[in-house]
């Protein structure tokens, strides 16, 4: 037993000597070994209780202000509310006068040329000379040369023809000569023919009395045969002198076309401007070969200038069924050249044949009375036309700004908008022609409202209070 109760002794010391820490140590590791299952349940259970503070936390800061909200709500003042006040549109009106109007069409339009060629070479040959205006942009008189060609070959055809022409002249007089000649001829044969049958008619009665022999009957009946044959043979050449006097004188005839001909081209040569006229597309030059039908240049007329603009069907229907016809109406050209307004006079001449069929109107045709003045005016031209329309009976002249809906317009009537239906029949400038259920002296609304209505206040400038 005693040595038991040493042991013992000496392991209790030793326990108590052991430090805290160590002691703790193996307690902690030893509870852990033990306790392990139960520590993973507590973590996950902290887990839990953090997600659920983090949720319930901004719904409690969203709860409280809700509270908040609901509290100042309840207890906030009353404020008094103000009666809802009736808007009033300051405005401006004007009086509506009925007359008898013939307002202008404003229409827009382009010069272009009323005669226009393409000058082309008559004769073959080369360019010895070109007018000094013949150059693009350049202005012609009527009858100013504009190209001459070398002549020197027409000049030539021209003197044969003439030389031939005289040579058959010649002739022909050498053929009248002739059968003038058989012409006598024939004559004295007939005149022996003559003899020579009374001869025969002598010997005839004497040989049957025996007075002359049968042979010399027989001779003078032989010379009246060959006389019968020279005045036969005379009547032939005759025929067949005059039949080549005939021929002699077609060709004569055709050498006299020949050389109007030659003449003809030998004036060719030089080519001369048909009219007053602005040059341009110029295709000849000095030393330049040109064949038959070359295009020298091209030449408008600067005397005829036109203005080509387009009326819609509606303006084209008002101008026929007016007093007066479309064309020979007289209008005015305005042509804008930057710091100057050009204005010419112009007068319908034609209506074009078509109506377009992209603009769905009715292309017109008027020629300007003097393209000179006050400024020369050439094709291409972008100009203003302003052309008298149709004669308007019975209308008010109202600015655009006062229709609505191309239907009715609003007077003001002690300080209230009254609608009103009217037709539009014309326009006059940038105002409307306007007929329908009106009155003179009745005041429009000429300001434009976005909620126009019945009944809607309004004050008119220059007023105070209700507008009459």
């Amino acid at each position: 037993m005693k040595p038991q109760q040493d042991l013992q002794s000496k392991a209790v010391p030793e326990l108590r000597a052991k430090p805290a820490t160590e002691i703790d140590a193996n307690v902690d590791g030893s509870s852990a070994r033990a306790g392990a299952p139960r520590g993973k349940s507590a973590r996950m259970a902290l887990r839990l209780l953090h997600g659920l503070a983090q949720v319930a936390l901004p719904v409690a800061v969203l709860a409280g202000a809700v509270a908040v909200y609901s509290y100042m709500k309840a207890t906030r003042p009353e404020v008094a509310r103000r009666a809802a006040s009736e808007a009033v549109f300051t405005v401006r009106s004007v009086p509506v006068r009925f007359q008898t109007v013939t307002p202008s069409l404003k229409l827009y339009g382009t010069t272009i040329a009323g005669r226009q060629v393409d000058l082309r070479s008559l004769v073959a040959g080369r360019v010895t000379e070109t007018g000094s205006s013949l150059r693009d942009g350049g202005e012609v008189k009527d009858g100013e040369t504009l190209i001459r060609i070398d002549p020197f070959d027409f000049e030539m055809r021209l003197q044969e023809s003439r030389a031939q022409l005289t040579e058959a002249v010649a002739k022909l007089a050498e053929m009248k000569a002739s059968l003038t000649a058989e012409e006598s001829n024939l004559a004295f044969v007939k005149e022996q023919l003559k003899l020579g049958r009374t001869d025969l008619e002598r010997a005839t009665p004497l040989a049957k009395r025996g007075a002359v022999s049968a042979r010399t009957v027989d001779d003078r009946r032989l010379i009246v045969i060959q006389r019968q044959q020279a005045a036969q043979k005379s009547a032939d050449t005759i025929a067949v002198w005059r039949a080549r006097i005939g021929q002699q004188e077609a060709a004569i005839s055709r050498l006299k076309a020949s050389i109007s001909l030659a003449e003809r081209r030998l004036k060719e040569t030089v080519l001369v401007a048909p009219f007053n006229a602005y040059v341009s597309n110029v295709g000849a030059q000095v030393g330049r070969l040109l064949s038959i039908n070359d295009r020298v240049a091209t030449l408008i007329d600067r005397d005829w200038i036109e203005i080509r603009f387009s009326l819609s069907n509606a303006q084209f229907g008002r101008l026929v069924s007016d007093k007066e016809t479309v064309i020979g109406r007289d209008l005015e050209v305005v042509w804008d050249v930057g710091q100057r307004v050009l204005k010419y006079r112009a007068t319908i001449e034609r209506i074009g044949a078509q109506v377009s069929a992209t603009s769905g109107g009715v292309e017109v045709y008027a020629r300007i009375a003097n393209p000179a003045a006050p400024v020369p005016i050439r094709p291409g031209v972008f100009v203003e036309v302003t052309l008298p329309d149709a004669r308007f009976e019975n209308v008010a002249i109202v600015p655009s700004t006062a229709v609505y809906d191309n239907a009715r317009v609003y007077v003001v009537h002690k300080g209230r908008l009254q609608a009103r239906k009217v037709t539009v029949a014309g326009t006059h400038g940038g105002d409307l022609l306007v007929t329908g259920a009106l009155k003179d002296g009745e005041r429009v609304l000429v300001s434009r409202l976005s909620t126009p209505g019945e009944g809607v206040r309004v004050e008119e400038q220059g007023t105070h209070g209700n507008g009459a």
